[in-house]
């Protein structure tokens, strides 16, 4: 079954809305790196129409200036779009289709297609907000950056119930941004907390 991964850049007070001033100071060929593997792991991208529109009106141009970016550009390019819209969209980006149905019975499908490889949710957070809240996200893939936004959309809304998540791996790059990798998991024993002291 194919995995569904978020993948956002966060502020270290949970604001996953990007403001160019605060993300592109700390972007370097490390958080490039941790970028390339989280698309590498996947042959869907599920975004929004936010995402959509703003991918649709840089990437393509990007690849045809033929510029250091132009590969990840025509990666992204042949990559298969399924964009999550309640309007009906005219796209002109390739390989781009609007989501059929519901977003859950859609994501559900998706997981299931034997041809479908991994979908990734880049950015876009009321999608990822609805998938979290019906348990449809495998993995959180967070760049927390080293800054309090204090504005913005932050990526965990209100709700009644608690997310826990299980680290599957962290790493510390030098200009303060942390990679973090997190699985939803149980609620751990509440003995477990109890014996800890």
């Amino acid at each position: 079954m194919a995995k569904v991964i978020s993948t956002l850049f966060i502020s270290a007070d949970g604001v996953a809305e990007i403001d160019p001033d605060w993300h592109f100071p700390y972007f370097d060929e490390n958080m490039g790196r941790a970028v390339t593997e989280d698309y590498d792991t996947a042959d869907v991208l599920l975004i929004g129409r936010e995402t959509y529109d703003s991918f649709a009106g840089a990437w393509p141009g990007r690849e045809a200036a033929g510029g250091e970016d132009a590969p990840f550009a025509t990666q992204l390019g042949d990559m298969r779009k399924v964009v999550v819209s309640r309007q009906p969209l005219e796209f002109s980006w390739r390989n781009s289709e609007l989501i059929n149905g519901g977003l859950l019975d859609a994501v559900a499908a998706l997981k299931a297609d034997a041809g479908v490889r991994g979908i990734l949710i880049p950015g876009s957070i009321s999608v990822v907000q609805q998938l979290l809240a019906a348990g449809l996200v495998d993995e959180l893939r967070l760049l927390v950056h080293p800054v309090a936004a204090r504005k913005g959309r932050k990526l965990f809304d209100e709700g009644d119930a608690a997310y826990h998540l299980r680290l599957v791996t962290s790493e510390a790059f030098p200009t303060g941004v942390l990679r973090v990798i997190y699985a939803p998991s149980q609620a751990p024993a509440p003995d477990g907390y109890r014996n800890a002291g």
